[in-house]
């Protein structure tokens, strides 16, 4: 039986942790990965940088998109560019993403901390079908799992990390295979609705009004308040004020 040819698009540390597991399952699920294409980010270290490892196992590191060679399977996990169609049609069976939230509810970026400021009680991590669209294809996979009272964002970031880690490992023969029944987001979206945000709404979430009841107050910083990003703040005498972060 001839190998499924996989091209890997990845970044953070979840993209290395699933790269790692699809390089080491490579035999054991009959893949050839033939390219990654990936994007450095400095804020998590050097600790997980998937080119490292690529060149590691010998896997070509692809500098572009228009740069995807024809492949089986397109494997997105944080990769932070939307894919035009002729990038997507690299892949003749399917191609699929990896999201950190439950879908239809959060689309695009910081998806944990609208989660948090909504008052959700649930939330969840979804592997869906890509399209040209922000995290819009047909949903493949999905794990759910109940926020904790007072959750923060790193709290939440962290149980859906754990949660993607072994959605992407229980799916992914599944995925090679196959074996999967697309369902469209549309179908879902009257249960649970739906939203999209981009990178740069985070500020206006971080951004504290001290006019605010302290409770509005306090879920705004457990929202925002994740270590190595700028911090929640309020503006007194036309200075940014930062909030520090309590866990009592």
């Amino acid at each position: 039986m001839l190998k499924k040819k996989i091209v890997f698009l990845g970044s953070k540390p979840i993209g290395y942790e699933c790269f790692a597991h699809m390089l080491a399952k490579r035999e054991e699920l009959n893949i050839e990965i033939v390219g990654l294409l990936t994007h450095a980010r400095k804020e998590f270290g050097n600790a997980h940088d998937l080119s490292t490892l690529a060149e590691e196992h010998k896997i070509t590191i692809i500098e572009d998109e228009n740069d995807i060679p024809a492949c089986d399977i397109l494997y997105s996990v944080q990769y932070h560019k939307i894919l035009k169609q002729e990038q997507i049609n690299k892949a003749s069976e399917i191609a699929v993403n990896l999201h950190m939230a439950p879908l239809p509810e959060y689309r695009g970026s910081n998806q944990f901390s609208y989660a948090i400021i909504d008052d959700k009680k649930e939330f969840g991590t979804t592997i869906h079908q890509i399209d040209t669209q922000i995290d819009h294809g047909a949903i493949l996979f999905q794990k759910r799992f109940p926020i904790p009272d007072n959750c923060w964002v790193s709290e939440l970031y962290e149980l859906t990390y754990n949660a993607s880690l072994n959605l992407f490992k229980e799916s992914l023969a599944s995925i090679i295979n196959c074996a999967y029944n697309p369902i469209p987001q549309q179908s879902l979206e009257t249960q649970y609705g739906t939203s999209l945000h981009y990178r740069k709404d985070i500020m206006a979430l971080k951004q504290i009004s001290l006019d605010w009841d302290s409770q509005k107050i306090q879920k705004h910083i457990r929202a925002t308040y994740m270590p190595g990003f700028e911090p929640p703040y309020c503006i007194l005498n036309g200075k940014k004020i930062y909030f520090s972060a309590s866990y009592s």
